[in-house]
């Protein structure tokens, strides 16, 4: 049975737990959602706003935060430092965040929103929260405290299975497996 997306009907609790095909894994479900409501949110800060979806999570946290150095924003947004510091030179660039060497240590470099900055957020955020609440629509409120608890239980088991080691492979396309490379078989 396919919706009208193209996908497999939901799977049941016994087809997540010992899957056969793809639309049985939980992690590429969870993508999917992931990737569609992204894309609009993307669209919308990209197209309305001129920012990329990257450095509106930068914007977003030093609105949440404060003034934080730019290895705690790298570290609370899972972003490596290259791609932090190149959000963050554009975003000076932009004048929407400004930053200040630390005092202490020379080498650091501590950001916040600048006025623009700040005012960018409060344009932006509403928009943002009225898709995540469209987003929701439909979900009673019984179902949604269960779902946030399966979500805390699944960010936990995360970073658990992480911590632990479970994948021992690393991410680095120069050992094979790239676009232009595939591994030997053997």
């Amino acid at each position: 049975m396919h919706d009208t997306q193209g996908m497999q009907a939901f799977p049941d609790a016994s087809a997540l737990r010992a899957p056969r095909s793809l639309d049985e894994l939980l992690l590429y479900r969870l993508s999917r959602a992931v990737r569609t409501a992204s894309g609009m949110a993307t669209r919308l800060v990209e197209g309305g706003f001129g920012i990329t979806r990257r450095e509106w999570g930068m914007i977003g946290t030093l609105a949440q935060h404060g003034e934080m150095s730019s290895s705690a924003l790298a570290a609370h947004l899972q972003l490596d430092r290259v791609r932090t510091s190149r959000g963050l030179r554009s975003l000076v660039e932009k004048k929407l965040v400004s930053r200040r060497q630390d005092e202490e240590d020379r080498r650091g470099v501590h950001v916040r929103l600048s006025p623009s900055g700040r005012q960018l957020f409060e344009r932006v955020f509403p928009r943002i929260a009225a898709l995540n609440t469209d987003l929701l629509d439909g979900i009673e409120p019984a179902q949604l405290d269960i779902f946030l608890q399966c979500l805390q239980h699944l960010e936990q088991r995360a970073s658990a299975l992480s911590a632990q080691g479970v994948v021992a492979e690393k991410a680095d396309r120069r050992a094979g497996g790239t676009r232009h490379r595939w591994p030997e078989a053997g």
